[in-house]
């Protein structure tokens, strides 16, 4: 019987365990989007994950869409995220950069002058988006042109080069919580007729079009990719997910990925169904809403439902999670207000058990 403290092989890299840390956005970045000393730290601590997936990190100056949230499309960002890799390599860690296009999620006021959000289509999300100034609501996004779209799919892919040049060992797409490739997937933010949309093949286009680039850049054993099917989470409305997430893994499975990493809704019958259709690793963030993640995930290893688990806001407050999960606790309790933005508080002083 497998467990969760046993080592795997993903995209021929060790990894200790099969315990994951979630991407969970921070807003912690310095100026000009690039990691920071504490930045470091916070990774370093965590660097006891099988595998830790970075805050979500955006591939282009457009694709940013909450405050002070790190990039990788400048030299300056690249240079700054190398001491972050390098200091959880040096703790015995493996570490990807989640790639995120917020697309429509987002605000002018975030952005420089004269630039505005972008969408598969000009649908305005329902809500708002915490800026500087603080809440704001969405505005209605440009809709991106074909010249753009395959510009931003050149994005991503110059992006997950720069992510190699920092030291990464990898990266994953976000293609999940409401964001630009799941904009794409879900018909009430894709209203195109043209090829990337109007059909199920036209609106998994964008993703695997991304997946692609990437994995030409890259590799494919160093690209991961993340969906969250029917989550309705920035104002996604999807139906018929059998189909659409189904078309997915099928036109996405032949470029050999180091993983698909699924954010599950309450959909067991769906996991299971895309687990059985996937040929790689697979990395699950078990739904289990309202409650956080907790050891009882552990058993979905065991079972097979899944290769790995990721866990979010436990990993936050426990930077030595698998060791405590290995111990049967205790485990430190989470502190929602100090999530995003903000010092050293909520971040880097959370205790270890050897602490």
């Amino acid at each position: 019987m497998t467990t969760a403290f046993e080592p795997f092989l993903l995209g021929g890299v060790r990894l200790a365990n099969r315990i994951a840390m979630a991407p969970m956005t921070r807003s912690r970045a310095g100026v000009g989007g690039t990691a920071t000393e504490s930045t470091a730290v916070y990774y370093a601590q965590r660097a006891g994950a099988g595998l830790i997936v970075t805050e979500g990190t955006q591939p282009s100056v457009v694709g940013q869409g909450y405050p002070d949230t790190p990039g990788l499309h400048s030299a300056e960002q690249v240079a700054a995220w190398r001491p972050v890799t390098d200091a959880v390599h040096r703790d015995g860690g493996v570490i990807y950069a989640q790639l995120m296009h917020t697309g429509r999620i987002g605000h002018p006021s975030l952005l420089p002058d004269g630039v505005v959000p972008v969408g598969p289509s000009p649908v305005a999300a329902k809500g708002q988006v915490f800026t500087h100034e603080g809440p704001k609501a969405f505005v209605t996004p440009r809709e991106l042109t074909d010249e753009e779209i395959r510009r931003t799919i050149a994005d991503f892919a110059d992006a997950a080069r720069n992510a190699i040049d920092a030291g990464f060992d990898g990266v994953e797409i976000h293609g999940a919580n409401g964001y630009l490739v799941h904009q794409f997937l879900a018909p009430n933010s894709n209203r195109r007729t043209d090829a990337w949309g109007g059909t199920t093949e036209g609106r998994i286009r964008f993703a695997v079009e991304v997946a692609t680039a990437v994995a030409e850049a890259i590799g494919g054993h160093r690209v991961g990719f993340r969906i969250s099917p029917g989550n309705p989470f920035n104002d996604i409305a999807e139906e018929n997910l059998e189909e659409t997430y189904g078309a997915l893994v099928r036109a996405l499975a032949p470029l050999e990925l180091a993983y698909l990493h699924l954010m599950e809704g309450p959909h067991r019958g769906l996991t299971l169904n895309l687990r059985e259709n996937w040929p790689g690793a697979f990395i699950l963030n078990p739904f289990t809403h309202p409650e956080t993640t907790g050891p009882d995930a552990l058993a979905l290893i065991k079972d097979g439902t899944t290769d790995l688990v990721s866990f979010g806001s436990m990993f936050l407050a426990n930077p030595d999670l698998p060791h405590r999960l290995q111990q049967g606790g205790p485990f430190n309790t989470p502190d929602p207000t100090t999530f995003y933005g903000g010092d050293d508080q909520g971040y880097t002083d959370y205790p270890s058990l050897t602490a």
